[in-house]
């Protein structure tokens, strides 16, 4: 099965009611790679699930059925106990069953809402690991966004969800969400996608632009959008996304992976921290 996100095939489906969702997970290149790791880089989108370990790379996935019973909706966790069990499986497959003194990032959508980062911190305290709770903005930043600060717009075309970001300094100060995706404008008329998709982020960038007092908006315009998500697959709708904008765009390396990448990157650093025996919260709220 495909996943909606990126378009190409990364994993079976998963979510089924007669099998544990851990027994469908794709695991990848496990036995490359024996032992157990220090941290994990969990990506929890509308699609599926990914996950990363550094020095490894992707290490497993999963593509939820395009059923009502999917545990993840919009971007949100709407069957804790389903999306207990697989991060349960991913966690016992990269980090063993003895888990002290190792740390978990999971990524969440930018205006995910307060429930969900509860829910998400709630799962991962369960997991016996020290839990990062990331919005996906600030990870794909950390993937893309280089090493000179300033202002830097993200915009993430998912499967249910389209996110646009802006962040300063890597600090998050506003984001717009549309609750439609891929999944959503997949059976219209050719042509008609890429011109609704590449719309609703335009009225979400100038809804920024209209707001901003400080000329962040047009500094991250200046140097170009990052475009992740299964959208940024579309060279009608990057084109598209450009054209409106009058300005240049940069796409992701490899956008159906940039979000768990840059967890990835993240999940890095907090492993060089000497403080990784307590749990932090890193939301990323849009003040």
């Amino acid at each position: 099965m495909r996943s909606v996100r990126d378009g190409r095939p990364h994993g079976r489906s998963v979510h089924r009611r007669d099998s544990g969702l851990d027994g469908g997970l794709h695991r990848i290149g496990a036995a490359r790679h024996p032992g157990p790791a220090r941290g994990l880089a969990i990506d929890l989108g509308s699609s599926g699930a990914r996950a990363w370990v550094p020095g490894r790379g992707l290490v497993a996935c999963a593509v939820w059925d395009d059923g009502p019973g999917r545990p993840v909706r919009r971007g949100r966790i709407v069957d804790p106990e389903s999306c207990g069990r697989l991060l349960a499986g991913l966690a016992d497959t990269a980090l063993g069953t003895d888990r002290h003194g190792s740390v978990i990032v999971l990524s969440h959508p930018v205006l995910a809402g307060a429930e969900h980062r509860s829910q998400a911190k709630g799962l991962l305290a369960a997991l016996g690991s020290s839990g990062v709770v990331l919005s996906s903005a600030r990870a794909v930043a950390a993937c893309a966004g280089g090493p000179d600060g300033g202002p830097l717009l993200v915009v993430d075309m998912g499967a249910e969800l389209t996110e646009v970001t802006l962040l300063v300094d890597g600090r998050i100060v506003d984001a717009r969400q549309a609750e439609t995706g891929l999944r959503d404008l997949g059976g219209q008329e050719a042509g008609a996608m890429p011109a609704q998709l590449a719309g609703s982020v335009l009225d979400m960038i100038m809804s920024m632009w209209r707001q901003d007092r400080h000329g962040a908006v047009r500094g991250a315009l200046r140097r170009g959008p990052v475009l992740t998500g299964g959208g940024a697959l579309h060279a009608d709708v990057t084109h598209r996304i450009s054209l409106r904008l009058g300005a240049p765009i940069r796409l992701a390396g490899d956008p159906s992976t940039a979000v768990v990448r840059g967890a990835g990157l993240i999940l890095d650093s907090v492993l060089r921290d000497a403080g990784t025996d307590t749990v932090a919260v890193l939301p990323g709220r849009a003040r």
